[in-house]
């Protein structure tokens, strides 16, 4: 009897069924992803690929922002990653000062 969460493949042998985050190598969950994108009802039809990228967007801009908030711990001399420390990563990081200013522009009063 198969096991739980296999598929027999072509040549008989069993495999397993991965996640749509797992087989995108991501830590950001696409299921969730995809739950948001449609549940708020951000587009009519939303493609297949949709949830992946977006999730693997996600993960990147997390991933740079903790980097810069890691590079401004060290320069201060301090162990931890502290939201002080965030927001000064992000304040003098060009490229992500741009971004997060335009995207606290650009939110919609949800009334």
């Amino acid at each position: 009897m198969p096991e739980k969460g296999s598929l027999p493949g072509p040549s008989g042998v069993q495999s397993r069924v991965r996640s749509r985050t797992a087989r995108a190598e991501l830590s950001f969950s696409v299921s969730h992803v995809e739950h948001v994108l449609r549940e708020d009802g951000y587009s009519k039809r939303l493609g297949a690929t949709t949830p992946i990228f977006l999730a693997a967007v996600i993960q990147f801009l997390t991933a740079k922002v903790l980097e810069q908030a890691g590079i401004e711990a060290q320069k201060s001399g301090r162990r931890r990653v502290t939201p002080d420390l965030l927001a000064r990563a992000v304040h003098n990081h060009p490229q992500l000062n741009d971004l997060f200013r335009s995207l606290a522009n650009s939110q919609v009063d949800p009334d």
